[in-house]
């Protein structure tokens, strides 16, 4: 049950390319967003799509498959960790930010047939 704690798991579309870095000590880090749509149908019968936008980020190997097999608009599964961090912007102010910790991911895309 420990490992149910923190887990999230997505299946969504990526919004852009991944952004890869090397850290200072060579670790690779990619970050990506992703969205996920809902639908719904109203009571007078008016169908609903609300789509939600995650932030992502993956490290080491996770973020080696991530550029090398994820592009904009692919289909994918996630599976990481929910996680929230501060920063001081350039002005001054102080941001909050939302994003999940990938340790797993799936390709849904379909194969293209030649």
């Amino acid at each position: 049950m420990y490992a149910l704690k923190n887990k999230v798991q997505l299946i969504g579309n990526l919004g852009n390319a991944p952004e890869i870095k090397n850290t200072d000590n060579g670790k690779k880090v990619a970050r990506f967003s992703m969205a996920t749509n809902e639908s719904y149908k109203k009571e007078n019968g008016e169908r609903v799509t609300e789509t939600q936008w995650h932030n992502l980020v993956a490290w080491g190997k996770v973020a080696e498959l991530a550029e090398q097999f994820l592009n904009k608009g692919s289909e994918i599964a996630i599976e990481g960790k929910l996680t929230h961090r501060d920063y001081t912007d350039k002005d001054g102010i102080k941001r909050y930010i939302t994003e999940v910790v990938v340790n797993e991911i799936l390709l849904l895309d379909k194969k293209v047939q030649s």
